[in-house]
């Protein structure tokens, strides 16, 4: 069991609809946060929400390739005891219709943005300290009409997998999340093509509750059946 109260988590995508409610979830369990996301107006709210939880904020775009660099100097001012990507994009629609810039946007920030986090960060990381992976449903169960979301998830799943045995011997545990359909909106605001009809959602606020719940509770695997 770990006990979250004191400890240091960074979380990145903070101000998403999961991602914010994965922090007031942490901040009720007694941790201290740095919050990093691209919205500028939604990292103040949320800092303002949260209080004394919060230690620290990061102006961070995983498609930018210089935020890694960023979010791994927060190590620098005090240690990080878990590190949680929340952040993502998705896009819908026949994949001849997605064009290369939002193809590519797909990858940087589902794929490429959190490899560099993670690989930035680790020299940082003491024994003990967790990294929290969101990938999603669509990595065991790829879609029609979002192959190449589908991709990045699955590409995300297999390294959170392979990275995970790579750091069993410094004490770093990887949580893999797969979180089915969830209301975070996200589905609202695709980078390219419009949603399919999809199925009424789990709540954030229950889906972020059992994420921190295996946080607490040393779990290394999350699968969509978990929720």
């Amino acid at each position: 069991m770990t006990d979250l109260a004191g400890k240091h988590l960074l979380v990145v995508g903070a101000t998403g609809g999961l991602g914010s409610a994965i922090c007031r979830e942490l901040a009720r369990s007694g941790a201290r946060l740095t919050l990093a996301g691209r919205a500028a107006d939604r990292l103040a709210a949320l800092t303002t929400e949260l209080g004394d939880s919060v230690v620290g904020t990061v102006d961070a775009d995983l498609a930018d390739p210089a935020a890694p660099t960023r979010l791994a100097a927060v190590a620098d001012e005090q240690p990080i005891d878990g590190l949680v990507l929340a952040a993502g994009v998705v896009a819908f629609g026949p994949l001849t219709e997605l064009d290369d810039d939002d193809l590519d946007q797909l990858f940087l920030v589902n794929v490429l943005g959190p490899i560099r986090v993670i690989r930035d960060l680790l020299p940082r990381l003491a024994s003990g300290a967790v990294v929290v992976s969101l990938s999603a449903v669509v990595a065991e169960n790829p879609t029609a009409g979002m192959a190449a979301y589908s991709a990045t998830k699955a590409a995300l799943t297999g390294f959170d997998r392979a990275i995970a045995l790579e750091l069993r011997r410094a004490g770093v545990r990887v949580l893999d999340v797969r979180p089915p359909h969830t209301e975070t909106g996200l589905a609202t605001r695709p980078i390219a093509g419009d949603p399919p009809r999809l199925p009424t959602g789990k709540s954030p606020d229950d889906v972020a509750r059992r994420i921190v719940q295996a946080i607490t509770d040393d779990e290394k695997d999350l699968p969509s059946s978990g929720f």
